[in-house]
């Protein structure tokens, strides 16, 4: 199992420790280094950012919206950055969800997901593997565009630049079982937001065949080394409780919709009502102690290190541990060994 540092996304303003992290991730022998985005910084700049200043480490998108970009925008961003790291490019990417596809990109959310993120990959393959020019007779994604508003002189188009690596890794974030499914088919990863070592029952039907040979199961931890297992919690409480609260709305939030088929989906609805009430320390304190646990490698490094055998034991092929604290990615390092 190999260790990848995630570091998420920027809340107020750039972490100036972030790039001396990923320095010190690269000097332990991590294999990725992983950022992410939102509605504020964006994925790629930052990575490109932690490129110039690492030489071995890989550096993956956990995840890239697809509504941020088309998906030729979004293959442009990673073959440029593929080429500029030396083939060190992990492409993740996720479709959100309606409030921020919506109400921040202002874009329809689709109406059949799957079939959006099924071509939305197409057309990246496509641009990747620069065999012709792209084209796609696509729902959402069709090149060249066929609507009547547009001026019908668009034609199909191959990069200009050719692509270091036709198979650089595409993964996706998902969460629904049908989603996992596609994705166990039509990408070389998964990115799960939570996972139990617990409950691989969970995902099991879903994953299928999709377990073959080089596929990257690479779930987003959230690590703490400390004394104290529950004041360790709280952050991994906090962010359970903006995800499963806030990250959508009352009658649609796949974050809420996981947390209810992992076994608590009462726990879920109470977490959002109190979210949305406004009430969000009573919302993150609502969230399970133990929910939080099993998804999380939090407590002295004796029980880490006899936890993270049951991490190892599943499909789990890289751990993505989610911390700011070297003394944490040390100890990870250490115990991975």
């Amino acid at each position: 199992m190999r260790l990848g540092l995630a570091l998420g996304y920027w809340g107020r303003g750039p972490d100036p420790d972030r790039l001396a992290l990923a320095q010190e991730a690269e000097r332990l022998g991590y294999d990725s280094v992983w950022t992410a985005e939102a509605w504020g910084s964006d994925a790629f700049t930052p990575l490109t950012w932690i490129a110039a200043h690492t030489s071995r480490i890989r550096l993956g998108t956990a995840v890239a919206q697809m509504a941020a970009r088309s998906p030729t925008t979004t293959a442009m961003h990673a073959l440029t950055l593929d080429h500029l790291s030396g083939g060190r490019m992990l492409l993740g990417l996720g479709l959100s969800g309606p409030q921020v596809v919506e109400g921040w990109y202002g874009r329809p959310f689709p109406k059949s997901p799957l079939t959006a993120t099924r071509e939305y990959v197409d057309v990246v393959r496509q641009v990747l593997r620069r065999e012709s020019p792209v084209a796609l007779d696509g729902r959402f994604h069709p090149l060249p565009y066929p609507g009547e508003d547009g001026t019908g002189l668009g034609k199909p188009l191959k990069s200009i630049t050719h692509p270091l690596r036709a198979d650089l890794p595409v993964l996706l974030g998902a969460e629904g079982p049908k989603n996992i499914a596609q994705t166990a088919r039509i990408a070389d990863g998964w990115l799960p937001l939570y996972w139990s070592p617990t409950r691989t029952d969970v995902y099991e039907a879903s994953l299928g065949e999709g377990l073959r040979e080089g596929f990257m199961v690479a779930p987003l931890v959230r690590a703490t080394v400390c004394d104290d297992v529950g004041e360790g919690l709280l952050p991994v409480k906090a962010m359970l409780g903006f995800y499963i609260g806030g990250m959508g709305h009352a009658a649609r939030n796949f974050h809420a919709d996981l947390m209810g088929r992992m076994g608590y989906e009462e726990e879920a609805r109470r977490v959002q009502e109190l979210f949305l009430a406004g009430r969000r320390e009573e919302a993150v304190l609502a969230v399970p102690d133990a929910f939080a646990d099993e998804i999380s490698l939090v407590g002295p490094r004796g029980r880490i290190a006899e936890r993270l055998q049951a991490w190892r034991k599943g499909p789990v092929t890289d751990l993505l541990v989610l911390t700011t604290d070297p003394h944490t990615l040390r100890t990870l390092a250490d115990l991975n060994a």
